[in-house]
């Protein structure tokens, strides 16, 4: 069998031309995929960047909540229920809502403002710069630097601007794990200053963050909000819905969907009718082998060898380039969103092997009808 695939392999790499359009065909297909499917992880991703920064273990919201970014505010009453329910170690509010702040030179930029607890800080990002006591200070805000940094003027600490003709003073310069998906800076405050400075309607708790006494309260947390009239959400949970709310309710699943497909197809078409081709052109040395001997399933063996080499090959070539490209774009465009993930490998994956599947077949099914004397008398 080793001699066999010895064989299969040379046949297939000394016809440069056909062995090249294979694949090219498999690695531009493998590309294709892998692109749309990481920049989707990489939306997915952003758009539960205040989920993933914050970091709280249980997130307790409006029943009507669909992602992180659509909050709807509750009364203060829900934060002393929580606080007092069995399970919870503690539980503080968050603000999290948009605003327009007016820059030095007089030019006017969207924000997201984060309200923290004013006792804990809980969900404090780390500063690069500053010191996290001086929010408390009058007007302190501490700033994000990420790829919308620039879009507030580069500050640093005692930059000044105006959030709803209130005076803001920059405190502290952060990172954070994730930047946002909408490309607005976002400033971290307290929770009071927040509900302060930003016109709210009456109720302004955006959520409430619960940590858990232990990993086994969480389901009874949950009954205990639920009964409430609320509802509470894992971490993973809550990233999973905003994910959800993407893909089902905007039309972003349905379109990767049809790209995927439409990759899929051009991939299956060029790489299929190449290798096709490339069996019906080798029809009289697959004959000439079983004539000497070879049975059918050393044949098939040697086109799976052929179809499962060219296929990993082009997977790899693929994964490459796209990983390639999406790295010199985000050197170029920091707020780039591609990500490639373990599940968008798979998938690629997956395609390539339906890929070498169906090509092999039909060349299987060609290959097992040939008779040696209808080779030899030609």
């Amino acid at each position: 069998m080793k001699g066999i695939l010895r064989l299969a392999y040379k046949l297939l790499v000394n016809d440069k031309s056909k062995f090249t359009a294979l694949l090219l065909g498999i690695t531009f297909a493998v590309f294709l995929i892998m692109f749309i499917t990481s920049m989707f992880s990489g939306v997915l991703n952003h758009a539960s960047a205040t989920v993933i920064n914050i970091g709280a273990s249980v997130w307790v919201m409006d029943p009507a909540v669909k992602a992180v970014f659509n909050s709807v505010g509750m009364p203060d009453y829900v934060l002393d229920a929580v606080r007092s329910m069995q399970g919870v170690k503690y539980a503080v509010p968050l603000y999290s809502g948009g605003a327009l702040v007016k820059l030095p030179d007089g030019t006017f930029q969207s924000v997201t403002v984060i309200g923290l607890d004013d006792t804990s800080l809980f969900g404090r990002p780390s500063l690069l710069e500053g010191k996290i006591e001086d929010i408390y200070t009058e007007s302190g805000f501490i700033v994000v630097r990420d790829a919308e940094f620039p879009k507030l003027e580069n500050p640093h600490i005692g930059s000044e601007l105006q959030l709803n003709d209130h005076r803001g003073v920059i405190v502290g310069i952060a990172k954070v794990t994730t930047s946002g998906l909408f490309g607005a800076p976002t400033l971290y405050t307290t929770y009071e200053r927040a509900i302060q400075y930003i016109p709210n309607p009456r109720y302004t708790i955006s959520y409430v963050l619960v940590e858990p006494k232990s990993a086994s309260d969480i389901p009874q947390i949950k009954k205990q909000v639920e009964a409430l009239g609320y509802q509470a959400r894992t971490k993973q949970e809550f990233m999973k819905r905003t994910a959800d709310f993407f893909i089902y309710e905007t039309g972003g699943g349905t379109n990767i969907l049809i790209m995927t497909a439409i990759s899929f197809i051009v991939g299956l078409s060029i790489s299929g009718q190449t290798f096709y081709t490339f069996i019906l052109e080798n029809l009289e040395r697959f004959g000439a082998l079983k004539a000497i001997g070879a049975k059918s399933r050393d044949l098939v063996g040697m086109i799976l060898f052929q179809a499962t080499f060219t296929a990993f090959t082009g997977y790899g070539l693929g994964v490459g380039l796209c990983a390639l490209l999406i790295a010199l774009a985000k050197l170029r465009l920091p707020s780039y969103a591609a990500k490639m993930t373990f599940s968008d490998l798979l998938i690629g994956l997956g395609m390539v092997v339906m890929i070498a599947t169906v090509s092999s077949y039909v060349a299987v099914r060609r290959v097992l009808k040939i008779e040696p004397f209808d080779i030899f008398r030609g």
